[in-house]
């Protein structure tokens, strides 16, 4: 493997702009904050990467000690990748990063790929508490792990189990949610999202 490319600062922002300062790596974080991923997975998710880029990242990653690499028992016998403990640090950078990019979202463009569990992110940092969110857009459906300080933060498909709340909501009022357009407290007493279930998460929303 190739040497490690530097900018050679000795400065803190430098070095982990070294690490994670590549195409693709804060991304590629997104996609394992759902758990373990097959690399099959991960590449479906990123629409435009190459499967050269990919596998050279999460080989750089996992080098640094963001991700590692493991086999699944049988009947799944496949690789999966996933984050270390270290690789889970950088979830507020990347919420930070989210928040800042909200004014840069404007309109979707034509050639703008979209991913129900996208929207993961940006709705864990309106909701408050602890429990599982199952969220229903035309997109598709995910859950979220809210207060979850080990493991997933969201998963493709229903909850599970029985969810703590479940929202049903349209792809404009999650992006208005996604570029800090409106509050998601807001936007379920404005009607535009619903809000069932009888989990503490549900009635706060409903408050």
């Amino acid at each position: 493997m190739p040497p490690r490319r530097s900018y050679d600062q000795y400065c803190s922002a430098a070095r982990a702009l070294d690490v994670i300062g590549d195409r693709w790596t804060l991304l590629i974080v997104r996609e394992l904050l759902a758990g373990p991923r097959r690399y099959t997975d991960l590449h479906a998710d990123l629409p435009g990467v190459s499967t050269d880029v990919l596998a050279s990242r999460l080989k750089d990653m996992e080098r640094d000690g963001l991700t590692t690499r493991r086999r699944l028992p049988p009947p799944g016998a496949a690789y999966v990748y996933e984050l270390t403990p270290r690789g889970r640090e950088l979830l507020p950078v990347l919420q930070a990063v989210g928040a800042w990019g909200q004014a840069e979202l404007g309109e979707r463009r034509p050639t703008d790929a979209v991913r129900a569990h996208w929207f993961a992110l940006p709705l864990l940092r309106g909701l408050e508490g602890q429990g599982v969110v199952e969220v229903r857009l035309d997109e598709g459906e995910f859950h979220l792990y809210v207060g979850a300080e080990d493991g997933p933060l969201y998963g493709d498909g229903p909850a599970p189990g029985e969810p703590d709340a479940r929202l049903v909501l349209d792809v404009d009022t999650c992006t208005a949610v996604a570029r800090g357009e409106a509050g998601l407290a807001d936007a379920v007493r404005d009607g535009r999202v619903t809000v069932t279930g009888d989990g503490a998460i549900a009635k706060a929303l409903r408050e």
